[in-house]
């Protein structure tokens, strides 16, 4: 379920800034360009960390290993 929603979040912030970046003002001075790369920067740090939560997510483990783990223990005693 999570992979769907890194996936999810990976996507909607992508597609705001295909539609954001155009009209964001980079070569303004002042404040309005100070919040064009401060954007710019918080999305990409979006996209950074959704990928890596996609990419990096710990693996399922199977209901049958556990089962055979927690009778290994019960033997083992």
């Amino acid at each position: 379920m999570k992979k769907n929603r890194y996936l999810l979040c990976l996507l909607l912030a992508a597609a705001l800034m295909y539609y954001a970046v155009p009209k964001l003002p980079f070569a303004a001075t002042g404040t309005s360009g100070l919040f064009a790369c401060v954007w710019l920067g918080f999305a990409l740090l979006v996209i950074a960390g959704n990928l890596s939560g996609l990419l990096f997510s710990p693996k399922k483990k199977s209901y049958k290993g556990r089962e055979i783990q927690s009778k290994k223990r019960i033997r083992s005693y």
